[in-house]
């Protein structure tokens, strides 16, 4: 009776903690439509929007020097920010926040943009309840694996911080390396939450037959797979800043000619992909060759084969049809899926390194 009921306890959490995972990539999604729409500072202030919960609808509703006002808030938060920054010995960055013109920059009202931008948030605070809920649920499984518990409270203090880190770049003004760094937290808390989603599935299923030989080697080239998928990822936000400086050069006409302008940073981007298409060609061999038929690990190398092939495609898409919007926030979920996809090869090694007792 007692295993019955763990066991339903389990599926409970199995449940929840892949409907919040679902709901991150979502919500990256998300964050790519606000990206390619430019509506990053549709709400100028945060958590607020407008200095209100609920946005306005038209420029009216604002006061006459609305811009003046939200310009100083965020100069006001950045000088504590550059004053952390100096502290923890970061000048460069403090120095680079203090010196840069477009922070006292404010964008005219758009409803659209502020919209976008508000549907944004109000998935990021579901996404903070759903984390609530896993821990919720992580603490009835404290009898049978006390990990979750340390994790699922993790991840909620990094949605925490990732939530403070995105009204910093909302108060630098959409700052470069602020939003690649924000990219690379949701990506971390991506695969913490894939590592609580995935831990609950193996202890439910036990370890059974191994699935592949050459565990260990295969286990250090998916590492560097992820890490220069990482690299990529990263990279990918950086020439997205740069289309953004092109494209009010260009006062948003002319897309098809903001290629042409990007510099090496989007050459590096563009090959570099093949780089990843050859890797993964190798790994997927590999894992073909050593793995079991038909296990779970082949299943997921062919389809993180698929998805760069797809990244590939996506960004073809963008090179050669003047990088229509649609597509870009395609192209961006696409790479965090590379990297879960990644990720869960890992820890299909890993357990069969490592594997769990079943409950």
């Amino acid at each position: 009776m007692n295993q019955k009921k763990n066991r339903k306890k389990l599926d409970g959490f199995i449940r929840v903690s892949l409907i919040t995972t679902l709901a991150i990539y979502f919500l990256i999604l998300i964050g790519g439509i606000v990206r390619s729409s430019g509506a990053g500072m549709g709400c100028p202030d945060w958590p607020k929007c407008f200095g209100s919960w609920v946005p306005p609808t038209s420029e009216s509703q604002l006061p006459p020097d609305y811009k003046e006002q939200y310009v100083a808030q965020r100069l006001e938060k950045n000088d504590r920010f550059v004053e952390m920054l100096r502290f923890i010995g970061l000048e460069k960055q403090a120095q680079e926040i203090e010196n840069d013109p477009n922070i006292k920059e404010e964008q005219p009202f758009n409803a659209t943009k502020t919209w976008i931008e508000y549907i944004n948030r109000l998935i990021g605070a579901l996404i903070g309840l759903l984390i609530i809920l896993t821990l919720i649920f992580a603490l009835g499984l404290w009898k049978i694996d006390k990990a979750f518990t340390y994790w699922s409270f993790a991840a909620l203090l990094l949605v925490i911080f990732q939530g403070w880190i995105g009204s910093i770049v909302v108060s630098t003004n959409l700052l470069q390396w602020m939003i690649s760094f924000h990219m690379v937290l949701a990506l971390v808390i991506v695969c913490l939450l894939l590592f609580i989603y995935y831990r609950a599935v193996k202890l439910k299923q036990g370890m059974g037959r191994l699935d592949i030989d050459h565990a260990s080697g295969l286990t250090w080239l998916i590492v560097v797979c992820g890490l220069l998928m990482l690299g990529q990822v990263i990279l990918g936000t950086q020439v997205r800043e740069q289309v953004d400086i092109v494209s009010r050069e260009y006062a948003y006409l002319d897309s098809d000619k903001w290629i042409d302008l990007l510099g090496v940073k989007f050459l590096i981007h563009r090959s570099y992909s093949l780089l990843l298409l050859a890797l993964h060609v190798w790994l997927g061999y590999l894992i073909y060759k050593f793995a079991r038929e038909n296990s779970v690990i082949v299943f997921w190398s062919k389809l993180l084969l698929g998805l760069i092939m797809l990244a590939i495609a996506s960004g073809a898409i963008l090179s050669y049809f003047g990088l229509p919007g649609w597509i870009q926030p395609i192209h961006l979920l696409n790479g965090t899926l590379i990297i879960g996809a990644q990720f869960i090869i890992w820890l299909e090694l890993y357990y069969q390194k490592y594997p769990l007792e079943k409950v």
